[in-house]
């Protein structure tokens, strides 16, 4: 479902985002309570473009966007967005669970909305096998055990032990010591 063409403008700034991605999602045809959806803005977010928070209590649903997914993305692409948090909403309110299963996937069909979001930021952190031959290379944004205790954890393709690499200084390392070092020679660059 793409929104129909019209001579507004995109929403330049926060408010007029929010405010435009609720109208917006009030034209999607899915069964929602609108009125129990709050809209609000995550500044911190990384990875996720959007997240729908439900809360059983009171039955009331927050989706949070990402206003640097929308920079990243323009309007066009982020409905795609809204209609994928409606989409979560909809199933809290309707069956107090929600998830990517079957059901959440038919629904996306119908209303034209993402599975997955594209990444809209530049991952931090490289992991690599140590293994020749080996191409497992999954990213991260964040300090995650994963990272922090590289040791622990084992290539997902081969088994073998990994290295992770800070992307922008080219920093890496194998242990948890060797973090430890790293993150003190990248100092404020992490």
């Amino acid at each position: 479902m793409t929104e129909p063409a019209s001579t507004t403008a995109p929403p330049a700034t926060r408010g007029e985002l929010l405010d435009r991605a609720a109208s917006y999602a009030e034209r999607v045809p899915l069964d929602v309570d609108h009125a129990a959806i709050e809209w609000e803005l995550s500044e911190r977010a990384k990875r996720r473009a959007g997240a729908c928070l439900f809360d059983p209590e009171t039955g009331r649903c927050t989706v949070r966007l990402t206003w640097a997914a929308y920079r990243a993305y323009g309007w066009p692409t982020f409905t795609g967005v809204v209609r994928h948090e409606l989409i979560h909403a909809w199933e809290y309110q309707r069956f107090g669970a929600s998830d990517h299963g079957d059901r959440f996937r038919r629904v996306a069909r119908e209303v034209d909305a993402p599975i997955r979001c594209p990444t809209f930021a530049a991952p931090r952190l490289r992991l690599g096998c140590t293994r020749e031959g080996c191409s497992w290379t999954p990213t991260r944004h964040r300090a995650s055990a994963t990272v922090t205790y590289p040791e622990r954890r084992r290539c997902g393709s081969c088994g073998s032990r990994y290295v992770v690499e800070h992307v922008d200084t080219g920093e890496t390392w194998t242990t948890h010591q060797g973090y430890e070092r790293a993150r003190a020679r990248i100092g404020g660059e992490w």
